[in-house]
C-alpha cells in the first residue's frame, strides 16, 4: 500500500529515523487491519492545508531578520483544528505535518471533538529576547489570522513556546477582531480564560496512564522503580506526581545528562535545585551523574522517555530492561526499536495515550473558554482522568479482542473513529 502524503517525505537513513515514514507505517497497519476503502486512506493521509507564512522582524539592534513560519491542518472532520505551536531550531515543514496527523489519531483516541493541527517557527527561542519574541509571536499570529479561531484552530503551547506567548497569540487575535477571544488558544494564563491543572497537565496524564498499566500487571506506582529521560515540563510533572504516588525515581535527564539515585531522587528538592542552577542538574546531592545513554538502559520497571523522538532504535532496545515504556515525548521509539520490544513482551504505551493529558486540558480550557464558566483544579483533574482511565481501558480491550500490540491498537481506535466520521458525513460536493 502507497500513501501519497502532500508533504515529500525525506528517505529515512541511519542516522536519522525519517517520523514521517513512521507515521505512515502506523497507519497503513492500522488501515489493514481496519479493512478501509483505498480512496478514505488517500484522504486521511494527506492534510487538509498547509500555511507557511513569512515572517519580517526588526530586532532589538535594528537588523531586519525573515523567519518561515507553519500551520498544518491535518483534518478536520470531527471538529475544528487543534495543535502546538513549537519554536525550535529544528522545526520543518515536514516535522509539523507529522505532528499534526498524529494530533489528529490521538483527540480521536481520547474521544475529543477536534482534529489534528500543528504550527512552528524554526528558531532558538533562547538566543531572542523578549521584545522579539514578542514581536515574533504577533506577526506570526497576524499571518495566520484567517486560518485559526475558536471554532477553526486552536493553537496551544509546545516546545519553547509557554503560557506567555499564548497570551500574546490571544490578544493579537482578540485585537484583529475587536473583542476578547479567550476560546482561540489554549494554554493561556489563568488570568485571561486559562484553565487550573493545564501546567501539570500532560505529566499527570502520563502518570494516570502509567498507573493503569502496572495496575494491569497487579502492581502499584509506590512499588516501582522509574526512569525518566527529559526533565523539561513534562518530565518534571511526571516524575513529581510519580514520586508523590510512592515510586522511586531512580534517574532524570536533560539534553546534558542526567543523574542517578539508587535510593531514589527527592523530586521536589530537584525541582528547586534545577531552577536555582539555570535547569542544570548535575551535583544534586546525594546522585551521581549519568549519560542519557546510560540511563536508557538503567534496571528499572518503567522507562519514560519524555525529550525528543527517536532515543529508542535499533541501536540500543537491546539495552533497555524496563518492562515498560511510556511513550512521554512524541515518537520517541523508533518503528523497528517497538517491534523488537514487543517481541519481547515489554509494554510500550504510546506517545497518542501516554501524552495526552495536554490536549485533554486543553480541551476543557476551551469549553470553559467558550461557556466562560470556569472551574477549580479539582473538576479538571477529574473530568482528565475520567477521559484517560476510559481510553486506555478501551486501548487494552481493543489490543486484547483484536489480538494487536497496544499501539496498533490505539491507532484502529483513533483511525478508525475518523474514517467513519469521514464515512458517515461524505465526501463534499
Amino acid at each position: 500500500m502507497v500513501l501519497s502524503p502532500l508533504v515529500p517525505l525525506e528517505a529515512p537513513s541511519p542516522a536519522h529515523i525519517c517520523p514521517a515514514d513512521q507515521a505512515c507505517s502506523y497507519l497503513e497497519a492500522a488501515a489493514r487491519e481496519l479493512h478501509l476503502d483505498q480512496g478514505v486512506l488517500t484522504i486521511l493521509s494527506n492534510p487538509r492545508k498547509v500555511v507557511t507564512v513569512s515572517i519580517p522582524i526588526k530586532l532589538d539592534n535594528g537588523e531586519v531578520r525573515v523567519f518561515a513560519g507553519h500551520r498544518v491542518q491535518h483534518c478536520d472532520i470531527l471538529g475544528p483544528y487543534k495543535g502546538g505551536t513549537r519554536y525550535h531550531p529544528a522545526v520543518t515543514l515536514q516535522e509539523v505535518s507529522v505532528l499534526a496527523m498524529l494530533m489528529t489519531w490521538k483527540c480521536a483516541l481520547l474521544g475529543i471533538p477536534y482534529g489534528g493541527a500543528k504550527g512552528g517557527i524554526a528558531l532558538d527561542p533562547n538566543r531572542y529576547s523578549v521584545n522579539e519574541l514578542e514581536r515574533i509571536t504577533r506577526r506570526y499570529t497576524s499571518e495566520l489570522i484567517k486560518d485559526i479561531g475558536p471554532s477553526v484552530d486552536i493553537p496551544a503551547p509546545d516546545v519553547g513556546t509557554s503560557a506567555r506567548e499564548m497570551a500574546w497569540m490571544m490578544d493579537t487575535y482578540s485585537m484583529n477582531v475587536g473583542h476578547a477571544v479567550p476560546g482561540v488558544v489554549t494554554g493561556k494564563p489563568i488570568s485571561i480564560g486559562g484553565s487550573r491543572g493545564r501546567e501539570m497537565a500532560t505529566g499527570r496524564g502520563v502518570m494516570i496512564v502509567v498507573r493503569e498499566a502496572l495496575a494491569k500487571q497487579g502492581r502499584a506506582i509506590a512499588d516501582s522503580r522509574i526512569v525518566i529521560q527529559g526533565f523539561g515540563n513534562v518530565g518534571s510533572a511526571a516524575a513529581l506526581l510519580l514520586h508523590q504516588a510512592g515510586a522511586k525515581i531512580l534517574a532524570v535527564s536533560r539534553g546534558s545528562g542526567g543523574i542517578f539515585a539508587a535510593d531514589g531522587l527527592d523530586i521536589l528538592a530537584l525541582k528547586a535545585y534545577s531552577a536555582e542552577h539555570d535547569k542544570n542538574l548535575k551535583g544534586f546531592p546525594g546522585s551521581v551523574p549519568i549519560s542519557n545513554a546510560e540511563l536508557l538502559a538503567l534496571p528499572c520497571d518503567v522507562l519514560i522517555p519524555a525529550a525528543l523522538e527517536n532515543q529508542i532504535t535499533t541501536d540500543n532496545v537491546d539495552q533497555v530492561k524496563a518492562s515498560i515504556v511510556a511513550e512521554a515525548a512524541n515518537g520517541p521509539v523508533s518503528l523497528e526499536a517497538d517491534r523488537a520490544l514487543e517481541a519481547r513482551g515489554v509494554t510500550v504505551l504510546p506517545d497518542i495515550l501516554a501524552n495526552a493529558g495536554g490536549v485533554v486540558v486543553s480541551y476543557l480550557e476551551w469549553v470553559q473558554g467558550l461557556s466562560y464558566v470556569f472551574w477549580d483544579e479539582e473538576r479538571v483533574n477529574r473530568e482528565m482522568e475520567g477521559l484517560i482511565v476510559h481510553a486506555f481501558q478501551q486501548v487494552m480491550e481493543q489490543s486484547q479482542m483484536r489480538q494487536v500490540p497496544i499501539r496498533l491498537a490505539a491507532y484502529m481506535l483513533g483511525v478508525g473513529r475518523v474514517a467513519q466520521a469521514l464515512i458517515d458525513r461524505g465526501l463534499y460536493p
